[in-house]
């Protein structure tokens, strides 16, 4: 079995989560920036990653997967600001079963990452109240994803690779 593991990273959070993921894969394995994959061809697996940004997940990924899921074993995993338990999480990504319904979905993994400090900047001085709002309540993440984060991920790709296998 031949596994990849693609990711679009900012700041490094995303990417520290796909190195576990990486790390705990048994077999084959690939791990590559999302600009330097083409397709899926030839992964019997493949673990996709992405930051949420503005509250979604980037077009950028959602295109990329649509076009290539097709008949693919896939897992997504993603890093957010928010903290762990915040409801709104799931409105933001719950699309990506709609964009990976081609293939074969075997789950999502998300963590909160720290938020990129130009991004904080911005919300706490945002004339929006709610937005100013955001910024404390996602302020406690500094230093996220944590060992215990990382952790979860190595044993989420050992659930969903043991689902293929």
């Amino acid at each position: 079995m031949k596994t990849l593991v693609t990711y679009l990273s900012q700041t490094g959070n995303t990417k520290k989560i796909a190195e576990a993921i990486y790390d705990v894969i048994t077999g084959e394995k690939d791990i590559k920036e999302i600009k330097d994959v083409s397709d899926f061809e030839g992964y019997d697996l493949v673990f996709v990653g992405s930051p949420v940004m503005e509250f979604n997940i980037p077009k950028k990924v959602t295109n990329f997967i649509s076009k290539n899921v097709a008949g693919k074993n896939m897992a997504f995993f993603m890093t957010h600001a928010a903290p762990e338990g915040f409801e709104a999480i799931h409105s933001w990504t719950s699309t990506i079963e709609d964009f990976a319904a081609s293939g074969n979905f075997l789950g999502t993994f998300e963590c909160q990452g720290e938020l990129a400090q130009p991004v904080m900047e911005m919300l706490e001085k945002s004339d929006d109240p709610e937005m100013r709002g955001f910024a404390a309540m996602v302020a406690p993440g500094k230093g996220q994803p944590d060992e215990a984060h990382v952790q979860k991920a190595r044993e989420f790709a050992k659930e969903i690779q043991a689902k293929v296998q």
